[in-house]
């Protein structure tokens, strides 16, 4: 299961969840999370104007917080490796990715 998202993807097998992210003029640096691992997802659609986002949380960690402005557009920055911005067409796949990690935390 994958979700193509802005400047990466995650990809979900059933028990690991890969989020690589691809900045300009670096290789990508893909982040291994396992499902059981992840206390909380967070998860915000996109819309037509500004992209959303799916967030892993994990035990010991906070959550990196919205970040306002035209920019930004209430996502975590691109610095948080748990994270991931998604546009408008990802929103199904988001959804799904999502409901499969939770069911395979529970």
């Amino acid at each position: 299961m994958d979700v193509k998202g802005v400047l990466g993807s995650i990809s979900f097998d059933g028990e690991w969840i890969t989020i690589t992210k691809t900045p300009v003029g670096q290789p990508p640096a893909p982040v291994r999370l396992r499902a059981a691992d992840v206390t909380g997802t967070h998860r915000k659609p996109a819309t037509r104007l500004f992209h959303g986002y799916v967030q892993f949380l994990l035990p010991g960690s906070t959550a990196a917080g919205e970040k306002s402005g035209v920019m930004q557009g209430g996502r975590p920055p691109y610095s948080d490796p748990h994270s991931l911005s998604i546009p408008y067409k990802s929103n199904d796949a988001a959804e799904k990715l999502v409901a499969a990690v939770e069911q395979a935390r529970g």
